[in-house]
Protein backbone atom coordinates (compact mmCIF):
# COMPACT_ATOMS: atom_id res chain seq x y z
CA UNK A 1 0.00 0.00 0.00
CA UNK A 2 0.97 3.25 -0.88
CA UNK A 3 2.53 5.38 2.35
CA UNK A 4 0.87 8.71 0.79
CA UNK A 5 -1.97 8.93 -0.80
CA UNK A 6 -5.17 10.74 -1.45
CA UNK A 7 -8.30 8.80 -2.02
CA UNK A 8 -8.63 9.11 -6.18
CA UNK A 9 -11.54 9.88 -7.97
CA UNK A 10 -12.22 9.01 -12.12
CA UNK A 11 -13.34 11.91 -13.85
CA UNK A 12 -13.29 12.71 -17.36
CA UNK A 13 -12.22 16.28 -18.10
CA UNK A 14 -13.40 18.20 -21.42
CA UNK A 15 -10.53 20.56 -22.20
CA UNK A 16 -11.38 21.89 -25.43
CA UNK A 17 -14.35 24.12 -23.95
CA UNK A 18 -11.20 25.45 -21.49
CA UNK A 19 -8.99 26.22 -24.08
CA UNK A 20 -11.16 28.65 -25.69
CA UNK A 21 -11.77 30.23 -22.74
CA UNK A 22 -8.22 30.86 -22.10
CA UNK A 23 -7.75 31.67 -25.88
CA UNK A 24 -10.37 34.85 -25.07
CA UNK A 25 -9.23 35.84 -22.03
CA UNK A 26 -5.70 36.12 -24.11
CA UNK A 27 -7.56 37.85 -27.04
CA UNK A 28 -9.13 40.33 -24.87
CA UNK A 29 -5.71 41.81 -23.62
CA UNK A 30 -4.76 42.82 -27.18
CA UNK A 31 -6.85 46.18 -27.27
CA UNK A 32 -4.71 47.66 -24.96
CA UNK A 33 -1.94 48.46 -27.37
CA UNK A 34 -4.90 50.87 -28.82
CA UNK A 35 -5.37 52.58 -26.23
CA UNK A 36 -6.09 56.44 -26.26
CA UNK A 37 -3.59 58.82 -24.40
CA UNK A 38 -5.78 59.18 -21.40
CA UNK A 39 -6.66 55.44 -21.40
CA UNK A 40 -2.87 54.50 -21.18
CA UNK A 41 -2.61 57.22 -17.95
CA UNK A 42 -5.25 55.78 -16.30
CA UNK A 43 -3.96 52.47 -17.08
CA UNK A 44 -0.73 53.71 -15.59
CA UNK A 45 -2.18 54.58 -12.67
CA UNK A 46 -4.36 51.43 -11.78
CA UNK A 47 -0.61 49.11 -12.38
CA UNK A 48 0.64 51.46 -9.83
CA UNK A 49 -1.66 50.82 -7.24
CA UNK A 50 -1.37 47.18 -8.28
CA UNK A 51 1.67 46.50 -5.89
CA UNK A 52 -0.29 47.62 -3.22
CA UNK A 53 -3.10 45.31 -3.59
CA UNK A 54 -0.92 42.40 -4.38
CA UNK A 55 0.80 43.28 -1.12
CA UNK A 56 -2.54 43.43 0.47
CA UNK A 57 -3.38 40.27 -0.42
CA UNK A 58 0.29 38.70 0.19
CA UNK A 59 0.02 39.89 4.48
CA UNK A 60 -3.67 38.24 4.35
CA UNK A 61 -1.92 35.02 2.94
CA UNK A 62 0.36 35.20 5.70
CA UNK A 63 -1.71 35.76 8.23
CA UNK A 64 -3.90 32.99 7.68
CA UNK A 65 -0.70 30.85 7.37
CA UNK A 66 0.71 32.13 10.72
CA UNK A 67 -3.09 31.18 12.24
CA UNK A 68 -3.74 28.32 11.02
CA UNK A 69 -0.95 26.32 10.46
CA UNK A 70 -0.48 25.06 14.02
CA UNK A 71 -3.20 23.30 14.06
CA UNK A 72 -2.73 21.13 11.20
CA UNK A 73 -1.05 17.75 11.75
CA UNK A 74 0.52 15.22 10.09
CA UNK A 75 -0.72 11.77 11.03
CA UNK A 76 1.63 8.23 10.33
CA UNK A 77 -0.46 5.29 10.64
CA UNK A 78 0.95 1.89 9.90
CA UNK A 79 -0.05 1.78 6.42
CA UNK A 80 -0.85 5.02 5.41
CA UNK A 81 0.69 9.26 5.90
CA UNK A 82 -2.24 11.74 6.04
CA UNK A 83 -3.14 15.03 7.92
CA UNK A 84 -5.59 15.87 10.87
CA UNK A 85 -6.79 19.23 12.14
CA UNK A 86 -6.82 20.15 15.71
CA UNK A 87 -10.62 19.94 17.18
CA UNK A 88 -9.94 20.82 20.54
CA UNK A 89 -7.58 21.86 23.05
CA UNK A 90 -8.34 18.46 24.70
CA UNK A 91 -6.24 17.12 21.99
CA UNK A 92 -8.80 15.41 19.63
CA UNK A 93 -7.83 15.84 15.98
CA UNK A 94 -10.44 14.85 12.88
CA UNK A 95 -8.91 13.44 9.95
CA UNK A 96 -10.37 11.31 6.99
CA UNK A 97 -11.38 7.29 7.71
CA UNK A 98 -8.98 6.03 4.89
CA UNK A 99 -5.84 7.75 6.81
CA UNK A 100 -6.44 5.67 9.67
CA UNK A 101 -7.42 2.52 7.96
CA UNK A 102 -7.60 -0.10 11.08
CA UNK A 103 -5.32 0.86 13.44
CA UNK A 104 -6.02 2.01 16.63
CA UNK A 105 -2.64 3.95 17.28
CA UNK A 106 -0.90 6.76 15.36
CA UNK A 107 2.41 9.01 15.33
CA UNK A 108 1.09 12.48 15.38
CA UNK A 109 3.93 15.30 14.46
CA UNK A 110 2.34 19.10 15.00
CA UNK A 111 3.50 21.96 13.08
CA UNK A 112 5.54 23.85 15.44
CA UNK A 113 7.46 20.85 16.42
CA UNK A 114 10.00 17.42 15.28
CA UNK A 115 8.76 15.58 18.37
CA UNK A 116 6.63 12.60 17.35
CA UNK A 117 3.58 12.29 19.63
CA UNK A 118 1.36 9.10 20.17
CA UNK A 119 -2.35 9.07 19.62
CA UNK A 120 -4.84 6.65 19.65
CA UNK A 121 -8.25 6.43 17.72
CA UNK A 122 -11.57 7.47 19.06
CA UNK A 123 -13.96 6.30 16.53
CA UNK A 124 -14.07 5.83 12.17
CA UNK A 125 -17.11 6.94 10.41
CA UNK A 126 -16.09 5.25 6.97
CA UNK A 127 -19.62 5.75 5.82
CA UNK A 128 -18.33 9.71 5.28
CA UNK A 129 -14.75 9.06 5.55
CA UNK A 130 -14.47 10.82 9.11
CA UNK A 131 -12.33 10.04 12.16
CA UNK A 132 -11.19 11.23 15.20
CA UNK A 133 -8.13 10.14 17.03
CA UNK A 134 -6.23 11.85 20.45
CA UNK A 135 -3.31 12.70 21.94
CA UNK A 136 -1.99 10.84 24.45
CA UNK A 137 -0.40 13.52 25.82
CA UNK A 138 -1.10 17.32 24.61
CA UNK A 139 1.78 19.57 24.19
CA UNK A 140 1.82 23.16 25.45
CA UNK A 141 0.67 25.43 22.68
CA UNK A 142 -1.68 23.02 20.87
CA UNK A 143 -4.33 25.53 18.60
CA UNK A 144 -7.98 24.23 18.08
CA UNK A 145 -8.93 25.31 14.31
CA UNK A 146 -12.07 27.55 13.27
CA UNK A 147 -14.76 25.46 11.41
CA UNK A 148 -16.86 27.56 9.12
CA UNK A 149 -20.69 27.56 8.01
CA UNK A 150 -19.87 25.54 4.89
CA UNK A 151 -23.64 26.43 3.78
CA UNK A 152 -22.19 30.19 3.34
CA UNK A 153 -19.21 28.96 1.24
CA UNK A 154 -19.25 30.58 -2.42
CA UNK A 155 -17.62 29.58 -5.30
CA UNK A 156 -15.10 31.64 -6.49
CA UNK A 157 -13.41 32.44 -2.81
CA UNK A 158 -9.66 32.10 -2.15
CA UNK A 159 -8.56 28.85 -0.23
CA UNK A 160 -5.44 27.58 1.03
CA UNK A 161 -4.78 23.87 1.21
CA UNK A 162 -2.83 22.66 4.31
CA UNK A 163 -1.27 19.23 5.14
CA UNK A 164 1.70 16.87 4.27
CA UNK A 165 1.58 16.07 0.61
CA UNK A 166 3.68 13.29 -0.20
CA UNK A 167 4.95 13.39 3.42
CA UNK A 168 5.97 17.34 3.14
CA UNK A 169 4.77 18.42 6.49
CA UNK A 170 2.97 21.97 6.47
CA UNK A 171 2.82 22.74 2.85
CA UNK A 172 0.26 25.02 1.77
CA UNK A 173 -1.30 25.54 -1.90
CA UNK A 174 -3.55 28.34 -2.95
CA UNK A 175 -6.77 28.17 -5.30
CA UNK A 176 -10.37 29.04 -5.05
CA UNK A 177 -13.56 27.51 -4.38
CA UNK A 178 -14.58 25.86 -7.85
CA UNK A 179 -17.90 24.69 -7.24
CA UNK A 180 -19.80 23.65 -4.23
CA UNK A 181 -22.72 20.84 -3.70
CA UNK A 182 -20.94 18.15 -5.74
CA UNK A 183 -21.56 14.65 -4.93
CA UNK A 184 -18.46 11.96 -4.90
CA UNK A 185 -18.29 8.26 -4.36
CA UNK A 186 -15.06 7.48 -3.16
CA UNK A 187 -13.06 3.91 -4.72
CA UNK A 188 -12.80 0.94 -2.38
CA UNK A 189 -9.48 0.49 -4.41
CA UNK A 190 -6.56 0.92 -2.23
CA UNK A 191 -7.98 1.39 1.17
CA UNK A 192 -10.44 3.70 0.28
CA UNK A 193 -13.69 3.27 1.82
CA UNK A 194 -16.32 3.51 -0.99
CA UNK A 195 -18.06 6.18 1.04
CA UNK A 196 -20.84 8.57 -1.44
CA UNK A 197 -20.52 12.03 0.33
CA UNK A 198 -22.99 15.13 -1.07
CA UNK A 199 -22.29 18.33 -0.75
CA UNK A 200 -18.63 18.31 -1.20
CA UNK A 201 -16.43 21.15 -1.50
CA UNK A 202 -14.51 21.31 -5.15
CA UNK A 203 -11.29 23.34 -5.39
CA UNK A 204 -8.57 24.22 -7.91
CA UNK A 205 -6.00 23.87 -4.98
CA UNK A 206 -3.29 21.27 -5.38
CA UNK A 207 -4.32 17.90 -3.40
CA UNK A 208 -1.55 15.79 -3.47
CA UNK A 209 -1.13 12.56 -1.66
CA UNK A 210 -0.77 13.66 1.88
CA UNK A 211 -3.05 16.11 2.08
CA UNK A 212 -5.97 13.87 2.93
CA UNK A 213 -7.63 15.13 6.28
CA UNK A 214 -5.90 18.35 6.44
CA UNK A 215 -7.55 21.91 5.86
CA UNK A 216 -9.21 23.85 3.05
CA UNK A 217 -9.05 27.14 4.40
CA UNK A 218 -10.69 30.83 3.55
CA UNK A 219 -8.78 34.41 4.12
CA UNK A 220 -10.38 34.23 7.38
CA UNK A 221 -8.82 31.94 8.81
CA UNK A 222 -11.80 28.95 9.21
CA UNK A 223 -11.57 25.81 7.84
CA UNK A 224 -14.01 25.48 5.62
CA UNK A 225 -13.57 21.92 3.98
CA UNK A 226 -11.29 18.44 4.97
CA UNK A 227 -9.32 17.63 1.40
CA UNK A 228 -10.19 14.21 0.76
CA UNK A 229 -10.16 12.96 -3.04
CA UNK A 230 -8.46 14.44 -5.57
CA UNK A 231 -9.77 13.73 -9.36
CA UNK A 232 -7.53 11.71 -12.08
CA UNK A 233 -7.58 11.87 -15.18
CA UNK A 234 -8.54 8.09 -17.46
CA UNK A 235 -7.15 10.19 -20.21
CA UNK A 236 -3.19 10.07 -18.48
CA UNK A 237 -3.40 6.70 -17.75
CA UNK A 238 -5.43 7.52 -14.58
CA UNK A 239 -2.79 10.00 -13.55
CA UNK A 240 -4.15 13.43 -11.75
CA UNK A 241 -6.30 15.77 -13.35
CA UNK A 242 -4.61 18.76 -11.79
CA UNK A 243 -7.06 21.59 -10.27
CA UNK A 244 -9.83 19.25 -9.20
CA UNK A 245 -9.90 18.33 -5.75
CA UNK A 246 -12.62 18.05 -3.09
CA UNK A 247 -13.20 18.82 0.26
CA UNK A 248 -15.77 16.91 3.23
CA UNK A 249 -18.00 20.26 4.06
CA UNK A 250 -16.89 22.26 7.58
CA UNK A 251 -20.21 21.53 9.11
CA UNK A 252 -20.79 18.02 8.29
CA UNK A 253 -17.02 17.61 9.71
CA UNK A 254 -17.74 19.87 12.95
CA UNK A 255 -21.06 17.64 13.25
CA UNK A 256 -19.48 14.11 12.96
CA UNK A 257 -16.13 15.17 15.46
CA UNK A 258 -18.84 16.28 17.94
CA UNK A 259 -20.77 13.51 18.49
CA UNK A 260 -17.35 11.28 18.30
CA UNK A 261 -15.91 13.24 20.80
CA UNK A 262 -18.94 13.08 23.16
CA UNK A 263 -20.25 9.99 22.53
CA UNK A 264 -17.52 8.27 21.09
CA UNK A 265 -19.32 7.25 17.84
CA UNK A 266 -22.25 8.72 15.45
CA UNK A 267 -24.95 9.02 16.99
CA UNK A 268 -26.96 10.74 14.24
CA UNK A 269 -25.18 11.42 10.96
CA UNK A 270 -28.09 13.30 8.99
CA UNK A 271 -27.81 10.40 6.03
CA UNK A 272 -30.75 9.02 4.48
CA UNK A 273 -31.22 5.58 4.08
CA UNK A 274 -33.59 3.06 3.01
CA UNK A 275 -32.20 -0.07 5.38
CA UNK A 276 -31.75 -1.93 2.83
CA UNK A 277 -28.75 -4.42 1.51
CA UNK A 278 -28.66 -4.56 -2.59
CA UNK A 279 -26.32 -5.15 -5.36
CA UNK A 280 -25.97 -4.08 -9.03
CA UNK A 281 -28.19 -5.86 -11.64
CA UNK A 282 -27.16 -6.12 -15.50
CA UNK A 283 -29.48 -6.49 -18.30
CA UNK A 284 -29.65 -8.97 -20.98
CA UNK A 285 -26.95 -6.65 -22.81
CA UNK A 286 -24.91 -6.98 -19.60
CA UNK A 287 -25.59 -3.27 -19.02
CA UNK A 288 -26.30 -2.18 -15.31
CA UNK A 289 -29.68 -1.70 -15.20
CA UNK A 290 -31.12 -1.41 -11.35
CA UNK A 291 -30.57 -2.33 -7.80
CA UNK A 292 -32.00 -5.41 -6.53
CA UNK A 293 -32.91 -5.59 -3.18
CA UNK A 294 -30.94 -8.76 -1.10
CA UNK A 295 -32.31 -7.90 2.05
CA UNK A 296 -34.86 -5.74 3.60
CA UNK A 297 -33.97 -4.78 7.61
CA UNK A 298 -37.20 -4.81 9.55
CA UNK A 299 -39.51 -2.19 10.64
CA UNK A 300 -36.82 0.25 8.43
CA UNK A 301 -37.77 2.66 5.32
CA UNK A 302 -38.37 0.13 2.34
CA UNK A 303 -39.86 -2.82 5.06
CA UNK A 304 -42.38 0.18 5.79
CA UNK A 305 -43.57 0.79 2.54
CA UNK A 306 -43.77 -2.75 1.17
CA UNK A 307 -40.71 -3.36 -0.60
CA UNK A 308 -39.46 -6.56 -0.22
CA UNK A 309 -35.92 -8.55 -1.27
CA UNK A 310 -36.01 -9.80 -4.38
CA UNK A 311 -37.35 -5.94 -5.60
CA UNK A 312 -35.37 -4.23 -8.05
CA UNK A 313 -35.43 -0.74 -7.60
CA UNK A 314 -35.24 1.47 -10.79
CA UNK A 315 -35.75 5.05 -9.99
CA UNK A 316 -35.60 7.02 -6.83
CA UNK A 317 -37.63 10.41 -6.64
CA UNK A 318 -36.47 11.59 -10.10
CA UNK A 319 -33.25 9.93 -10.65
CA UNK A 320 -32.61 7.01 -12.69
CA UNK A 321 -31.40 4.09 -10.54
CA UNK A 322 -28.94 1.65 -12.44
CA UNK A 323 -26.23 1.32 -10.05
CA UNK A 324 -25.67 0.46 -6.30
CA UNK A 325 -23.22 3.83 -6.54
CA UNK A 326 -26.55 6.03 -8.09
CA UNK A 327 -28.71 4.99 -5.82
CA UNK A 328 -26.41 5.90 -2.85
CA UNK A 329 -25.47 9.03 -4.93
CA UNK A 330 -29.35 9.68 -4.73
CA UNK A 331 -29.38 9.04 -1.28
CA UNK A 332 -26.64 11.53 -0.24
CA UNK A 333 -28.84 14.55 -1.41
CA UNK A 334 -31.66 13.44 0.58
CA UNK A 335 -32.20 13.74 4.59
CA UNK A 336 -33.79 11.24 7.11
CA UNK A 337 -37.76 11.93 7.01
CA UNK A 338 -37.50 12.89 3.57
CA UNK A 339 -40.43 11.29 1.42
CA UNK A 340 -39.59 10.09 -2.08
CA UNK A 341 -41.26 8.19 -4.48
CA UNK A 342 -39.38 4.45 -5.15
CA UNK A 343 -39.92 3.09 -8.91
CA UNK A 344 -39.06 -0.78 -8.46
CA UNK A 345 -40.15 -4.26 -10.32
CA UNK A 346 -41.75 -7.20 -8.83
CA UNK A 347 -42.17 -10.33 -11.25
CA UNK A 348 -41.59 -8.34 -13.91
CA UNK A 349 -44.21 -5.87 -13.83
CA UNK A 350 -43.37 -1.80 -12.27
CA UNK A 351 -44.58 -0.60 -8.81
CA UNK A 352 -44.33 2.66 -7.18
CA UNK A 353 -43.91 3.32 -3.32
CA UNK A 354 -43.78 6.34 -1.25
CA UNK A 355 -40.90 5.84 1.02
CA UNK A 356 -40.24 7.85 4.06
CA UNK A 357 -36.70 7.74 4.57
CA UNK A 358 -34.48 6.41 7.49
CA UNK A 359 -31.43 7.12 8.95
CA UNK A 360 -28.01 5.63 8.07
Amino acid sequence: MDASRTRALRLAVPVTSLACALALVAGCSDSSSKASGSSRAEASTTQAAAPAADGDLQAAYLKVIRDVLPSVVQIQASGDLGSGVVHDDKGHIVTNAHVVGDDKTFRVTTANSEDTLSARLVSSYPEQDLAVIKLDKVPDGLRAATFADSSKVEVGQIVLAMGSPLGLSSSVTQGIVSATGRTVTESRSGGGTGATIGDMVQTSAAINPGNSGGALVNLDGQVIGIPTLAATDPGLGEGAAPGIGFAIPSSMVRTVADQIVKDGKVTDSGRAALGITARTVVDDDYRAAGVAVVEVKSGDAADRAGIEAGDVITRLGGTDITTITSLSEALAAKRPGDKVRVTYTRDGAERTADVTLGEQ
